[in-house]
This record gives structure tokens, sequence and C-alpha cells, in this order.
């Protein structure tokens, strides 16, 4: 991996060197120091870097460095093994006498050695072959445009083909409309399941087409980096271009088919489960149709079937040669796909193989069948996973399921009509399975007090309320024990039933799409069951209610997954509540640190990293200790802020203006008392603190209880004469909205000066504005948090997670594991919360703790170095303002001489780096 003389400042620590396009601070040499000694080391490191400090940069630069020497270190010991032998058949002489300790003559132990020597040689030459021609033809590409014009001319006669088959089609649709209808007919064959030939899983291997080779292509040293979301993908990759190693590095960014997927037909579905599976029927389709020309005169007509025609093998293997010749984010990457009609969902997996460095979302990577099937492999890798403060819950999540009742009534209605309907078409074992779906569908409809044949809106629970389970007790009260739920599993994922469902659904199951004859009959009865069934309340997201109304199969497919965990590692929760209809049924995953283990065992290293990842206990514990990884192996790493001490000021306050104790417990914190006292301490802080202020509470319901107290007080309109009031909104669609306008206020009253000096925005701890926005500069110059955001305990959830902890793990420093997860939940959710304001170097901003509870040292020593050792605990409020009252003065200044730091109107969702 090469790196442009002259275009970089170097920096240089214990012995290795760090490429940097600009002078590094302090604490980036160390960052990349300590990241690059985990990784030679073959260690697991918790990262810590505060927003604001290039923690990207850092992890690019240094991960890399580590690579080039790791790969400079590997053609070393190629050059070595190749003159082994020869240097050995030098040095060796003829003859030799017997080797008296081997009992053996020396001829023959020279001969083994020899022969060892002689086959390290050959595989390193093989591997020096393969990764010379490999270099030479991304060299050709990167460097022969003659390429780039044939394929461009092989994508015009590929359309001027397509055109002309197309305009054959028409006209012989003309000529033939008695076949038309026919064919319209015919095409209901796609529905009917393929026959179901074994329940064993098939070789490695043997389900791939020889369009798939590529797959099977020895992986290089790589480093997988994974986010939270595209668009942090996207900004890494572009972190990735304009570093010293943007032009020589071989990055591939995947996705999912719902991002990549550059067919229109495909993508109009939507939903991602709906796209995967269509693509997955397209392709087969491509593969059923090698053998169309074998069907024999005598029988029946093969039906065409649809096939994707940028699933073309030639042009997915130019796309591949082009990722890697260049770097480029998911949506250079469509654009490249729709140019070259290549799909960019399958051309970037072939690039895996090749690839130095691989950008994909957390899901694809945790995700252990994902994982399979994109063919990633782990083996000797190094892994990044960044923004991994919520990786616990993240894990929890991808392998958690939950099914309404309403769902398992509409997939069993579903299923049984398609059954009926292509009874005779279907062969034995695929009626085998389908009535064993609708065993299992009754069972779990019966086991939450309802009736799969009555409508579930209608269908009244006698005993509402919620009750956990072991996944064996709940397969024995579901009396679904005597069914391999593997197999079943392994039926659904082959067969693509639910795909098949969705088709029928979507041909029968509209009131437009169902002809009222005597063939249709059957259909209509499921017809009007989705018709009561769309009835129920409106839903926000219609995407996802489409989903769940025409494919709940596909829910159920992952809670039956789900079922197939070990028995010590989750619950399931049977929630009865008023009707079937809401009733539900979820499995929750007690220990992720069983998937996490397979990550960790067979990578080299992993990295846990993220701006802000205190408290680590739980990362320590609940994750690497429980996935079996020895203490010596973990590596913590947190660095300071670049910001100057003086530009934040963190106060703990712990009494208000009228010596009020502030304590925002469940118990105290509806008393009259102790709201208005956070109200005066709001008043008096937007009387001096200038631009935005934005004040956290613990959740939406006491953010309402309190805005309306103040309404009834007058204390609102108080602070209505200094600062506009804005509300978190709770629809995720209308977050832009208010965002947009809070920053127009606080421009705009900078601007125009006056009474009103800026905006006061009410969130939600754990809300849509808590992560992922950033209230840079004006936007945010204090950030207050009333009281401490606990979950809730009386959670059945968050209960059996608390006894599961109790009972497998020991106590720390006396306190019950149980204590510690409330605690250390909490405190995550505050500094992720109050790290929304510092976001870079010259950002200044004040952070106001109201709660004397924050002060205790078990609790205090939670918060962020940073932000901790610069905490002052101040025990009256008149200290507090003092202190408050001196920085604000020092920041209206400092913002009177400073440049606007952005012109973009939406500045929340980007993080700014040195």
């Amino acid at each position: 991996m090469a790196v442009e003389a002259g275009t970089v400042v170097g920096a240089r620590e214990g012995g290795a060197r760090f490429p940097f396009p600009f002078s590094p601070y302090r604490i980036q040499e160390e960052f990349m120091a300590a990241l690059y000694r985990a990784l030679e080391a073959g260690g697991v490191g918790i990262f810590e870097s505060p927003t604001g400090t290039g923690k990207s940069l850092s992890l690019i630069c240094g991960a890399l460095a580590w690579l080039r020497d790791c790969e400079e270190r590997k053609r070393q010991d190629e050059a070595r093994l190749l003159q082994e032998p020869e240097q050995r058949d030098r040095e060796s002489s003829p003859g030799g006498a017997p080797d008296p300790a081997a009992g053996e003559p020396a001829w023959v132990a020279e001969f083994v050695q020899g022969k060892a020597a002689r086959d390290r040689a050959d595989r390193a030459k093989e591997e020096q072959i393969k990764r010379k021609k490999r270099e030479e033809r991304l060299e050709k590409i990167r460097h022969n445009v003659q390429l780039k014009y044939a394929s461009k001319r092989k994508k015009c006669e590929d359309d001027e083909t397509e055109r002309l088959l197309q305009l054959s089609k028409e006209i012989l649709s003309k000529e033939a409309g008695s076949d038309v209808l026919e064919q319209l007919d015919h095409n209901e064959e796609e529905l009917i399941l393929a026959e179901y030939e074994s329940d064993e899983e098939k070789k490695v291997g043997a389900g791939l087409d020889e369009d798939d080779d590529d797959l099977e292509e020895e992986h290089v040293t790589k480093i997988y980096y994974c986010s939270r979301t595209h668009s942090q993908l996207s900004q890494f990759v572009h972190e990735v271009q304009k570093s010293p190693f943007g032009k020589e590095t071989r990055l591939v960014s995947l996705g999912s088919r719902q991002s990549l997927c550059v067919n229109e037909e495909v993508r109009r579905l939507g939903a991602v489960q709906l796209i995967n599976d269509r693509c997955m029927e397209l392709q087969k389709n491509k593969h059923e149709k090698k053998n169309e020309g074998e069907e024999t005169a005598g029988k029946r007509r093969r039906v065409s079937r649809a096939v994707c025609p940028f699933y073309s093998y030639e042009q997915m293997q130019f796309l591949r040669d082009e990722v890697l010749v260049d770097v480029k984010d998911i949506e250079q990457l469509v654009t490249m796909g729709k140019k070259t009609k290549a799909c960019p969902y399958y051309g970037s997996r072939y690039a895996i193989p090749a690839a130095q460095l691989v950008v994909l979302p957390y899901q694809m990577l945790l995700h252990e069948s994902t994982r399979n099937a994109s063919g990633i492999k782990l083996k000797d890798q190094v892994v990044i996973i960044d923004e991994a403060h919520n990786l616990i819950d993240t894990i929890t999540c991808i392998y958690s399921a939950e099914v309404s009742g309403s769902q398992l009534c509409c997939a069993y209605s579903q299923l049984l009509q398609y059954m009926e309907r292509y009874r005779k078409r279907l062969k034995a074992k695929n009626l085998m399975y389908i009535k064993q779906i609708l065993y299992l569908l009754e069972r779990f409809v019966s086991v939450l007090g309802g009736n799969v044949n009555q409508n579930p809106n209608t269908q009244s629970i006698s005993q509402a309320g919620t009750e956990l389970e072991s996944i064996n007790d709940f397969l024995f009260q579901s009396q679904i024990d005597n069914i391999n739920l593997f197999k079943v599993q392994r039926y659904c994922e082959k067969s693509l039933i639910s795909r098949k469902l969705f088709g029928f659904v979507e041909r029968y199951g509209a009131p437009t799409a169902v002809k009222t004859n005597k063939e249709n009959q059957k259909t209509t009865g499921l017809q009007n069951f989705l018709l009561t069934l769309q009835q129920g309340p409106e839903k926000e997201d219609p995407e996802i209610d489409q989903l769940k109304m025409a494919s709940p199969l596909m829910h159920i497919e992952g809670f039956l997954s789900a079922l197939t965990n070990a028995n010590q590692d989750g619950r399931v929760i049977l929630n009865r509540q008023g009707t079937v209809s809401q009733s539900s049924l979820k499995f929750l995953l007690l220990n992720p640190a069983v998937h996490f283990a397979k990550v960790v065992k067979e990578c080299r290293a992993v990295i846990i990293a993220g701006g802000t990842m205190q408290p680590v206990a739980d990362f320590r514990e609940q994750l690497l200790s429980c996935a079996g990884i020895d203490a010596d192996r973990v590596v913590e790493f947190s660095c300071g802020h670049v910001i100057p001490p003086e530009n934040i000021l963190p106060i703990i306050l712990c009494s208000g203006p009228s010596n009020q104790q502030l304590e925002f417990t469940y118990q105290k914190r509806d008393q009259p008392q102790m709201m208005d006292e956070a109200g005066r301490i709001l008043c008096n802080l937007c009387n001096v603190v200038p631009g935005g202020v934005v004040c956290f509470f613990p959740s939406y319901e006491y953010e309402k209880q309190v805005y309306t107290h103040w309404e009834g007080t007058g204390l609102l309109t108080r602070l209505a004469t200094k600062k506009k009031i804005f509300q978190e909104p709770k629809r995720a669609n209308q977050v832009e909205q208010v965002l947009a306008e809070y920053a127009k206020c606080i421009k705009r009253c900078s601007q125009v000066g006056g009474h009103m000096t800026g905006a006061l925005l009410f969130s939600v701890v754990g809300g849509k504005m808590s992560e992922g926005i950033n209230f840079s500069d004006d936007l945010g110059r204090c950030v207050v948090m009333v009281g401490m955001p606990y979950p809730n305990i009386k959670s059945p959830e968050l209960q059996e997670k608390m006894a599961w902890l109790d009972k497998t793990m020991p106590k720390t420093a006396g306190q019950a594991p149980s204590r510690m997860l409330i605690e250390n939940l909490c405190m995550k959710a505050v500094n992720q919360s109050i790290g929304r304001a510092i976001r870079h170097q010259k950002d200044f901003a004040s952070i106001l703790l109201l709660d004397h509870r924050y002060a205790r040292p078990a609790v205090f020593n939670k918060l962020p170095q940073w932000i901790k050792e610069r905490t002052l605990i101040k025990t009256g409020f008149g200290q507090a303002f003092a202190e408050l009252r001196k920085v604000s003065v020092t920041s209206s200044q400092c913002t009177l001489h400073m440049e606007t730091p952005t012109k973009d109107p939406f500045p929340f969702m980007h993080s700014s780096s040195p």
C-alpha cells in the first residue's frame, strides 16, 4: 500500500510512521499509536475519542498504517521463503551419516526438511503470482480506458438487443391475443412452490453457480469497518478519500439490497425483506432458465419467468474491478451500477476478497447468517466497530423478534387459502411443511388466548397481563416441542415461501385484484379477512404497515429463528393485552455475548470505538467477559478533548434559587415545588446565556407534564420573553423541520438583537435529538439535564435482564450486577445527550446537571474523563450562576469575533472534525 510522497505530514509514534493530511493533535498521535499496538498484538480494544477530536481520521491513518506494514512484512516473508530452498540446496552435502538421536539417516531428515521448505516456497510463489496478477489487472484498468469503452459498447449492444426483444414481444402479442390471455394465467405458476428436495443442508459451495466462482477467491488481510447508518459510512469513505491512503487503498462499500438495488421493478417493493426475496427469486429464475431447452416436445411448455437484467456476470466483474480501482461510497457505487448495467449489490460482494478496507453497516457484520450470505470471512482479519456506544443493545435487537396476534392470524389465513388453492399442484413435502407452519401459527395464537379462525380485532383476552418463560417452557406450553424448528426454519429460507405468499396476496388480496368468478371464490375469504384487519388503528409508517399486512410470515420467520437459540440465552414474553390483535409474542435475547463471541474468536483483532464509551464496565463484563475473552487481551484507551479547559463549564447543581434540594426521583419529581425550581433555574439561564439552550427531560411524559405545569403557572410566558420555545416532536419525519426552525430563530436573534436572545429546545433523553444531532456553536451554548434518566425498572424485559445478570455474573465492588446495569444505562444516556454541545476545537458551552445525585462518587466517575476533570459541584445556585454568568459574558464577546462556522442550513446531522 503506497502513499504519495510530499503530500502528507508524517507522525511517528513508538517506531511506527503514520501519514496524516495535516499536523495531528497530540491526542491523535497517541490514539494511532495505541491502535497500532492493539492491532499488532491481536487485542480487543475499547477506544474513546470525543467528537471533534478527529476520531475517524485517526482510525483510518492508524489502521491503514498497520495494514501497510503488515503487507510489507508479508512480502519480506515471501522473499525469504522463496530463497530458502535455493539456500538449502547450496548448503546441503551429499550422503551423510545417520543421526543417532533421530535414529534415521541424515539424508532422510534433510529431504523431509527440504520438502517442507519447498512446499512453503510454492505457496509463497502462488500467493505472489496472484497478488501480481491482481495488481496488474487493476493498474491496467486505472490507466487503460479501452476496457471502459468496451464495457460502454457492450452496454449499448445490450440495450439495443433488449429494445428489439421488446419490439418482437409487442408484435407477437398483437398477432396472438388469445395466447396473451393464456400467458397471463400461466404467470400464476410463479406463485407455486418448487419441489423441496431435502431437509439436509447442502455442502458448502453446492448451491453456487459457476458465475459465483469469485466468491471463493482467497481473501487478503483486510480491515472491516462498520458503523450504524449509511450516512455515517459515506462520511467515513469521504474521510478515506481525503486521507494520504485515499489513492491506493482498495476499498469496497457494502450495503443492503434496499440501498444498492438498481432494478426499479424490485426497488418499488420498498420493504427490505420483499426486495431480498424478489432478488433471490430472479436469480433462481436465471439459473433455471439454463435448463429450459432440455424440455421434451411432449411435455407442457415451460412458463417464461422474469430474470434480473443487471445480474450479468461479465458486467459485475467489470464493476468489481472499478470498485477496487478508486474509493467509492454507496451513492457512487449505485451510479456506476446504473451506467454499466451491473448489480452493485453483487458487484461489491465480488470485490470483498481483494479489498483491503471493507465498509459496511453493523447488522451485516454482527448478524451471522447475513455475514455468511454476504461472503464476509473474518478469519484472521481486523474488525473496527465505530459509534459502538449502543453495541450491546444493537446485538440484542438484531437477534430479538416480536410478532403480534394480528400478524399470526393474518399469516394463518393467507397460508390456508394458499394451500387450498394450490393443493393439487404442491408436492407432498411442501404440503407437510405448510401444515406444520399452520399448526405452529394456530398454537401461537392459542397460547395468547385466541382462536385463529376468528377476527383478532374483536377477540377479547380474558386474562390480560405479561408472562415470561424460558424457550423450552414456551415450546412445551404451546405443545410444539415435537416439531423440529431448525428444519422448519431451513424450509422457509430455502423454499422462499413468504415471497410466494406475498405474490399470492398481491394477486388476490387487494379488492381490485380479485375477480368474482367460480375459480376465485376460494380467495374471497382472504380478501374479506384482510379488509377486516385494515380497519384497525392508523399506522405511522405505511410501508411497514403494508409489509406487516401483506407478508406477516416474513416477521414470523424471524421469531421461529429466534426460538432456536439456546434455552439459557433468551426468554419468550407473552404480552396479552385487550384483544388478540393487540397481544404479542416476543423473543428477548439476554446474552448478546454468545453472538459477539463468534466474531471475536475468528478475528485477529477487534476494536470497539466511539465518541462516548463511558461507562465501559458493560462492554468488559456483559460482552467481552461473557464471550470468554481473556482480560489480558482487552485494551482500553481514552483521550481528552482538543478544546481549551475554559471552553467548557460542566456544573452539578445540588439546589435551586430557593434552596430547594434538586432530586428528581420518581417519587419526588411530580411535586409542584420541584417543577417550579427547575423552571426558575431555566429562567435565570435564559437571561444570561446567548443563542440556543437545550433542555433534556427523562421522558416524553415528564416533559409534557412539566410543560403543562409551567403553562399554568405563567413561567412558560416568562421564558418566552427571552427565548422562543421549541419541543421535540414524537414523529421522526418532523424532527428536521423543528431543528431548521430552531436554527433560523437563533440566527435571526443574533443578527437582529433585541429582547429575544435565541431559542430554548425541550428534548427527551433517548429521543430523536439525544443522539446523532450536533448542537454546535450557537445551537447549543448550554445543555441542561433535568434529573437522572433511569430506565423503567418495572419493565418485564428489564426485570428479566436484571435477574439473569444477578444469576450469571459476580458482584462488582459490593454492588449487584443488576444495580450496575441500571446506573450504566442511565449514565450512558446522559453522556450521549450532554456530548451534543461540544463538536469542534473552537466550540464552547456550559453543561448543567440538575440533581444532587450526580455528585455521588459512583455516578460522578461514570462521566466521560474530559468532562469529569472539568466539572464543578455547586451546592448553592448563587455560586453556579456566577460561574455561568462569567462564561456567558466571555462567550458573547468571542461570538462577536467568530466567523460563521458553516453555511449548511441543516448543520445538525454532520460531525465536525479538525
